[in-house]
């Protein structure tokens, strides 16, 4: 007998939900932060998010019988989605480790736009000229969060520009994620698709920083630090796979709160400066993906 389908969540409430969902995402990067500041490398981190939430999807796919085989011909596609992950989750971490949290997730916000592009260029999606605006502005509001207008650009670029590139290194290879589960791996249930991701990603980062000698854990407050990055994650991402399928898709750009969010957060628990044009610049990149995921749906 199959089980009854969830009831609807209505719209109102569903935009808050995500909003919270996204508030626990944002802070799980400043608590990743929190845990670099004290001793915590890079790959345990990735290593520590990773195991733990492959394990919940694991019980939470056990207790709701979910079936765990994987149709042959996606084996390629998930497994290469699991290496992407992994990297995503390295380069993203290695952006938050250098420069504020909430500008490297804004540079990784590009994914998106990244993934229209990506679409657009395989033959997948005929180019939507409407959508040139959207990511045009979101590209000018980087540049003001960043602060790099005007006679500044010289002099804040050379701090920011690592911290930059793997931000957007991880930005595209979320893209290319986006890409395969829109199309290589869509009729894979989601669950099953993020656990496999989980799965590799831990073992690829364990195997990796384990023969680089880069698992360094934290000291004192960082493994609380470790502790909260890792609880907060696995929440958010058990509640957007309990919500999500029980929403408009038109709310779920309440996800684009997540680097607002951040931006609070991280000028209240590490004494990040925000200027007025840098959160104008936030609010632009913000609106614009929001814009861009509207008019996509339209």
């Amino acid at each position: 007998m199959r089980a009854p389908q969830a009831a609807a969540i209505p719209a109102r409430a569903g935009v808050f939900v995500l909003i919270g969902v996204a508030s626990c995402f944002a802070s799980n990067h400043l608590c990743a932060r929190i845990a670099f500041d004290h001793g915590a490398s890079v790959p345990a981190a990735v290593a520590v998010r990773a195991s733990v939430t492959s394990l919940v999807l694991l019980l939470m796919m056990r207790l709701q019988r979910v079936p765990l085989a994987i149709p042959a011909p996606l084996r390629p596609a998930a497994l290469l989605c699991g290496v992407l992950i992994a990297a995503q989750s390295y380069c993203l971490y290695s952006a938050v480790a250098l420069i504020p949290p909430a500008l490297a997730l804004l540079v990784f916000q590009t994914s998106p736009m990244l993934y229209v592009l990506l679409t657009w260029s395989l033959g997948k999606e005929r180019p939507r000229w409407s959508a040139l605006l959207p990511m045009a502005l979101a590209l000018g509001g980087l540049a003001l969060a960043l602060n790099l207008a005007g006679g500044a650009i010289d002099a804040q670029w050379a701090q920011v520009r690592t911290g930059v590139a793997w931000a957007f290194a991880s930005g595209v290879c979320m893209s290319v994620v986006y890409y395969l589960n829109a199309n290589a791996l869509r009729g894979l249930d989601g669950r099953l698709r993020t656990f496999v991701m989980m799965v590799v990603t831990a073992a690829l980062v364990i195997a990796g920083g384990a023969s680089a000698r880069a698992m360094a854990f934290p000291h004192g407050i960082g493994w609380l630090g470790l502790g909260l990055l890792t609880l907060f994650y696995c929440v958010a991402m058990i509640a957007l796979f309990l919500v999500l399928p029980r929403l408009p898709p038109t709310v779920t750009a309440a996800l684009n709160f997540e680097p607002i969010a951040l931006l609070f957060l991280g000028w209240v628990f590490l004494g990040f400066g925000v200027t007025p044009l840098q959160l104008l610049g936030a609010l632009m990149v913000v609106g614009a993906i929001a814009w861009l995921g509207a008019s996509k749906r339209g």
